[in-house]
C-alpha cells in the first residue's frame, strides 16, 4: 500500500496524496511517497520492549457511553506498556482512519496528559486504524475491525 506523508504536519494519506491536507490545508505538492513511514514490527508474536512502547493499543466498546443507538466508543492507549510522556520524549499525536479514510488527529502535550485518546463513532462496522508519532521513534500503527473487542 502507498503511504504519502505531508512534509508540514506529518499527516499520512493511503493509496494517494490528497489535493489538500485535511489537518494543515497544505496542497498535494507537500506529499512525499514514503513506504517507510510507519514502523511496523518483524516479528508481532515476539515485540521488542522498544515495540511494546509505542504500537497503540485499541478497545471498542459497542456501548457507548453517551448515545444509546447507532454508536460505538473506541479508546486507545499508546503501548501495552505506557509511552512516556517526559518533554524530550512524547506521543505527539494519534491519527484516526476508517477504512484507510481519515478520520480525527488528537494531539497530546507531554507531562499533562497519557498517551491515550476516546471518542465515539456512529460508525459500528469497518477496520479502523490508529497511528502514533513518536517525537523520538516516528509513526507506529494498528488496526482493528470494528466488530472486535480489542487488539
Amino acid at each position: 500500500m502507498k503511504t504519502f506523508v505531508c512534509s508540514i504536519c506529518g499527516h499520512i494519506s493511503f493509496e494517494y496524496a490528497p489535493v489538500e491536507c485535511p489537518v494543515c490545508g497544505m496542497s498535494i505538492e507537500n506529499f512525499d511517497n514514503d513506504p517507510a513511514v510507519i514502523k511496523i514490527p518483524p516479528d508481532p508474536a515476539n515485540l521488542t520492549d522498544l515495540e511494546k512502547k509505542h504500537i497503540p493499543q485499541i478497545v471498542i466498546d459497542k456501548q457507548c457511553s453517551l448515545i444509546e443507538e447507532g454508536c460505538i466508543n473506541v479508546s486507545l492507549m499508546v503501548g501495552a506498556e505506557e509511552h512516556v510522556m517526559e518533554s524530550e520524549h512524547f506521543i505527539k499525536y494519534i491519527d484516526f482512519y476508517l477504512d484507510t479514510k481519515y478520520v480525527s488527529r488528537f494531539v497530546l502535550t507531554p507531562k499533562l496528559i497519557h498517551p491515550a485518546a476516546c471518542f465515539h463513532m456512529n460508525m459500528v462496522e469497518g477496520k479502523i486504524a490508529a497511528i502514533a508519532h513518536c517525537n523520538v521513534h516516528g509513526n507506529w500503527m494498528t488496526e482493528l475491525d470494528l466488530q472486535q473487542k480489542e487488539h
